[in-house]
Protein backbone atom coordinates (compact mmCIF):
# COMPACT_ATOMS: atom_id res chain seq x y z
CA UNK A 1 0.00 0.00 0.00
CA UNK A 2 2.39 2.65 -1.27
CA UNK A 3 1.62 5.56 -3.52
CA UNK A 4 4.46 7.46 -5.13
CA UNK A 5 4.73 10.65 -7.11
CA UNK A 6 7.45 13.23 -7.72
CA UNK A 7 7.68 16.98 -7.22
CA UNK A 8 10.54 18.81 -8.90
CA UNK A 9 11.73 21.91 -7.08
CA UNK A 10 14.88 23.84 -7.93
CA UNK A 11 16.13 21.01 -10.15
CA UNK A 12 15.73 18.42 -7.40
CA UNK A 13 13.18 15.61 -7.54
CA UNK A 14 11.36 14.94 -4.30
CA UNK A 15 9.53 11.63 -4.21
CA UNK A 16 6.19 11.77 -2.43
CA UNK A 17 5.53 8.49 -0.61
CA UNK A 18 2.11 7.75 0.82
CA UNK A 19 2.47 4.62 2.95
CA UNK A 20 1.50 3.34 6.39
CA UNK A 21 4.03 5.59 8.12
CA UNK A 22 2.53 8.68 6.51
CA UNK A 23 -1.02 7.48 7.20
CA UNK A 24 -0.14 6.99 10.86
CA UNK A 25 1.19 10.56 11.10
CA UNK A 26 -1.92 11.92 9.40
CA UNK A 27 -4.20 9.92 11.72
CA UNK A 28 -2.29 11.19 14.73
CA UNK A 29 -2.62 14.82 13.58
CA UNK A 30 -6.15 14.79 12.07
CA UNK A 31 -7.92 11.79 13.63
CA UNK A 32 -8.27 9.91 10.34
CA UNK A 33 -6.97 9.93 6.79
CA UNK A 34 -10.54 10.61 5.66
CA UNK A 35 -10.79 13.76 7.82
CA UNK A 36 -7.45 14.99 6.44
CA UNK A 37 -8.53 14.17 2.88
CA UNK A 38 -11.71 16.21 3.27
CA UNK A 39 -9.59 19.21 4.30
CA UNK A 40 -7.22 18.87 1.35
CA UNK A 41 -9.99 18.32 -1.23
CA UNK A 42 -12.29 21.13 -0.10
CA UNK A 43 -13.25 23.98 -2.44
CA UNK A 44 -10.95 26.10 -0.29
CA UNK A 45 -8.26 23.61 0.77
CA UNK A 46 -6.82 23.82 4.26
CA UNK A 47 -3.22 24.94 3.75
CA UNK A 48 -2.04 23.49 7.07
CA UNK A 49 -3.38 20.06 6.07
CA UNK A 50 -1.77 20.23 2.62
CA UNK A 51 1.59 21.38 3.96
CA UNK A 52 1.47 18.75 6.72
CA UNK A 53 0.65 15.93 4.31
CA UNK A 54 3.22 16.95 1.71
CA UNK A 55 5.91 17.38 4.36
CA UNK A 56 5.22 13.89 5.71
CA UNK A 57 5.20 12.39 2.20
CA UNK A 58 8.39 14.17 1.07
CA UNK A 59 10.26 13.34 4.26
CA UNK A 60 9.22 9.67 4.03
CA UNK A 61 10.62 9.65 0.49
CA UNK A 62 13.86 11.24 1.71
CA UNK A 63 14.20 8.72 4.55
CA UNK A 64 13.68 5.80 2.16
CA UNK A 65 16.19 7.29 -0.29
CA UNK A 66 18.76 7.72 2.50
CA UNK A 67 18.28 4.10 3.64
CA UNK A 68 18.62 2.76 0.09
CA UNK A 69 21.63 4.89 -0.83
CA UNK A 70 23.50 5.31 2.48
CA UNK A 71 23.04 9.02 1.95
CA UNK A 72 22.16 11.85 4.26
CA UNK A 73 19.71 14.10 2.44
CA UNK A 74 18.19 16.48 4.94
CA UNK A 75 14.53 16.31 5.86
CA UNK A 76 12.45 19.37 4.97
CA UNK A 77 10.61 21.61 7.41
CA UNK A 78 6.98 22.62 6.97
CA UNK A 79 8.18 26.15 6.13
CA UNK A 80 10.41 24.82 3.34
CA UNK A 81 7.55 22.76 1.94
CA UNK A 82 5.25 25.80 2.11
CA UNK A 83 7.78 27.76 0.05
CA UNK A 84 8.04 24.85 -2.38
CA UNK A 85 4.26 24.77 -2.84
CA UNK A 86 4.19 28.55 -3.35
CA UNK A 87 6.78 28.30 -6.11
CA UNK A 88 5.54 25.22 -7.98
CA UNK A 89 1.89 26.13 -7.52
CA UNK A 90 -0.84 24.78 -5.28
CA UNK A 91 -2.59 23.00 -8.16
CA UNK A 92 0.58 21.13 -9.18
CA UNK A 93 1.40 20.19 -5.59
CA UNK A 94 -2.10 18.94 -4.76
CA UNK A 95 -2.29 17.05 -8.07
CA UNK A 96 0.83 15.07 -7.11
CA UNK A 97 -0.38 14.64 -3.53
CA UNK A 98 -3.68 13.20 -4.77
CA UNK A 99 -1.87 10.98 -7.29
CA UNK A 100 0.17 9.43 -4.47
CA UNK A 101 -2.92 8.82 -2.35
CA UNK A 102 -4.85 7.30 -5.27
CA UNK A 103 -1.89 5.13 -6.29
CA UNK A 104 -1.68 3.73 -2.75
CA UNK A 105 -5.34 2.72 -2.99
CA UNK A 106 -4.70 0.98 -6.32
CA UNK A 107 -1.75 -0.88 -4.75
CA UNK A 108 -4.01 -2.01 -1.92
CA UNK A 109 -6.68 -3.23 -4.37
CA UNK A 110 -4.08 -5.35 -6.21
CA UNK A 111 -3.21 -7.09 -2.92
CA UNK A 112 -6.83 -8.01 -2.15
Amino acid sequence: MVGKSVLNYKNTDYELVFNLNVMESIQEEYGSVEAWSELTDASEPNMKAIIFGLTEMINEGIEIYNEDHNDSRKLLTKKQVGRMISEIGLDNATKELNKSVIDSTKSDEKNS
